[in-house]
């Protein structure tokens, strides 16, 4: 059995994929991939038993094939091959894959596309309608705030809550959280409350196009399914209770600090690296100024810089870890953003300004108990 394909298109349709391949597979065929063939088009599949990922693309072949083939081998020899017609001969009683490029032969030991595992369809599954850039931006605005906590397996992962006036992504670590609504994306037909996990996130921001053509997203108890393009995943979602997010944003945070995103993260970037240990930086704010300092008494060394903002609220002093808020600012598109404030032992919530009309973005931080020594 044979069939023809283009050597830079199926590396990008694998490229796709190898996400979910993990280095040491709890299944040994899951370090292939499973190549279906069936009317000129090939279904190429990857996955790790929670996350299954596929993606299609047409070949030139004369009859159906279905056979495992070893990925890391075949994605290391497609990357140093410029672009060209390439042939793959199956053997099916030795599984074994021979194929043909313009320089020479190469030859791969498949194995059968039985052994494979394959995932049902979802049942009872409610369904969403959701923009590519959206989902795109809900994850970019939520991935990096997941925990790497394994003892709280909940915050690996973000919340996703649809109901019918809107949806909502939220994610924390415990010193930090995002939450993230659309208004323009609800439904009252399939309401849901599940925990998205991490690796699927990831992949979907790897591989999501940044355009308006639409994710068709399905969810039951167990697992999410996502359909767009040419790419099909689904993975198994975190079945644990997401903390209660709502009870740790304050009601109202009286104080309020203007200034600009990229001021204070280009400050921060120069001032963290006088804190090497703790990363803990001071804000003290009066008036229109901010004075951010940070200091190691060991080596004698400091540094403090003021910036010129708006501040309506009483004078305050606050510490902050600066690598959570430089990360924050790094996600964040606004020019301009608010910081809201209350006291010195309380969150301090950062708020794009000029958002989209339907659209909301919050951010949290906890702060940190001031010392002599940071």
């Amino acid at each position: 059995m044979k069939f023809s394909v283009s050597s830079s298109a199926l590396l990008k349709h694998l490229s796709y994929i190898n996400g979910v391949i993990v280095n040491k597979p709890v299944m040994p065929i899951l370090s292939n991939f499973l190549f279906e063939i069936a009317d000129g088009v090939m279904t190429a599949t990857a996955s790790d038993l929670q996350n299954t990922m596929s993606t299609q693309l047409s070949v030139d072949a004369k009859e159906d094939i279905n056979i495992c083939v070893p990925a890391r081998l075949l994605l290391d020899t497609l990357r140093n091959m410029p672009e060209q017609a390439i042939s793959l001969n199956i053997e099916l009683e030795s599984f074994s894959i021979e194929l043909t490029s313009e320089f020479g032969i190469y030859k791969l030991a498949g194995e059968n596309a039985i052994d494979f595992p394959r995932l049902n369809k979802l049942a009872k599954a409610d369904s969403i309608q959701i923009p590519c850039n959206v989902l795109q931006k809900a994850v970019s605005y939520t991935l990096f705030c997941t925990s790497t906590d394994t003892m709280r397996p909940a915050m690996t992962g973000v919340l996703v809550q649809i109901n019918e006036t809107r949806t909502t992504f939220v994610a924390t670590d415990g010193h930090r959280l995002v939450r993230y609504y659309r208004e323009d994306i609800y439904s009252a037909d399939a309401l849901g409350n599940f925990i998205l996990p991490k690796k699927a996130l990831m992949l979907l921001k790897a591989t999501l196009p940044d355009d308006s053509s639409m994710v068709d997203m399905q969810y039951n108890a167990a697992n999410a399914f996502f359909n767009y393009g040419d790419i099909r995943l689904v993975c198994r979602l975190i079945e644990e209770r997401f903390p209660d997010y709502e009870a740790v944003i304050p009601a109202s945070n009286p104080y309020t600090l203007t200034l600009q995103r990229l001021e204070l993260l280009n400050s921060l970037k120069r001032i963290v690296v006088y804190s090497p240990s703790s990363h803990q930086v001071r804000f003290k704010i009066n008036e229109a100024d901010l004075n951010i300092s940070a200091e190691n008494l060991e080596f004698s060394n400091e540094a403090n810089e003021d910036l010129q903002v708006e501040y309506d609220g009483d004078p305050l002093e606050i510490g902050f870890t600066a690598t959570y808020m430089i990360e924050m600012l790094n996600n964040l598109e606004a020019n301009n953003i608010d910081i809201e404030l209350m006291a010195a032992n309380k969150p301090g919530i950062l708020i794009p300004r000029n958002q989209d009309e339907n659209e909301n973005v919050l951010m949290l931080i906890m702060p940190v108990m001031l010392t002599n020594y940071i």
